[in-house]
C-alpha cells in the first residue's frame, strides 16, 4: 500500500466518520427542538390553563362583588322606604287634626288614672295641652314636653313617671311590627 492510498482510506474514514458524526448530531439537534417544541406546548398549555382558570375567578369574584353591591343597594333603597314610612306616620300622628285623636287622648288618661295613684301632674304635648287640661279632672296640668302628643304623668316628687306620648307608642308599635311592615311594604 502506498502512501496515497492509505492517505485516500484515511480521508475516506475520516469522511465517514464525520457524515456519521453530522448525522448524529442532526438527529439530537432534530430531537432537542422536538423536545424544546413539545416542552413550549406543555408551557403553553399550562399557561393557557392558569389564565383561565385566573380568569374564571376573578369572573366569580366579579359577580359576588356585583351581587353585593346590589343586594346593599336593595337594602339601602328598603331603608329609605321604611324611614319614609316611619316619617309619614309621624308626620300623620302630628297632626292635630288626626281622626280619634280627642278618644285617644281620653283613653290615655283614663289608663293613667289606673295607672298611677296620688299626686301625680300631668306634662302634655303641647299640640293636646288643650284638650288635656280640659279632660285632666282634678290633676294638674304642668310644663309642656316635646312629642308628637299625648303626654307624661310624672309623680310630683319626680320619682316615678310614665311616658304616653305619642312618639314612645308609635316607636313601640314599630319595634314589634317592622317584620309584618317590611313584609307588607317588600313581599
Amino acid at each position: 500500500m502506498t502512501l496515497e492510498t492509505l492517505a485516500h482510506d484515511i480521508a475516506a474514514s475520516a469522511e465517514k466518520e464525520a457524515k456519521a458524526l453530522i448525522k448524529a448530531a442532526k438527529a439530537e439537534a432534530k430531537q432537542l427542538l422536538a423536545d424544546a417544541e413539545a416542552k413550549v406546548g406543555d408551557m403553553q398549555t399550562e399557561a393557557k390553563q392558569r389564565a383561565e382558570k385566573e380568569a374564571g375567578q376573578l369572573a366569580r369574584e366579579l359577580v359576588a362583588s356585583a351581587r353585593q353591591s346590589n343586594q346593599q343597594d336593595i337594602l339601602v333603597a328598603r331603608r329609605k322606604v321604611l324611614d319614609a314610612t316611619l316619617d309619614a306616620a309621624r308626620d300623620h300622628i302630628a297632626d292635630p287634626g288626626m281622626i280619634g285623636r280627642a278618644a285617644l287622648l281620653k283613653s290615655l288618661l283614663s289608663e293613667s288614672e289606673k295607672l298611677a295613684k296620688g299626686k301625680f301632674v300631668i306634662r302634655p304635648v303641647e299640640i293636646d295641652r288643650a284638650a288635656i287640661t280640659k279632660a285632666a279632672g282634678d290633676r294638674k296640668v304642668a310644663e309642656s314636653v316635646e312629642g308628637l302628643g299625648g303626654f307624661i304623668l310624672e309623680a310630683e316628687d319626680g320619682s316615678v313617671s310614665f311616658d304616653m306620648r305619642f312618639d314612645n307608642m308609635l316607636q313601640r308599635a314599630w319595634s314589634n311590627n317592622l317584620s309584618t311592615v317590611n313584609e307588607t311594604l317588600f313581599g
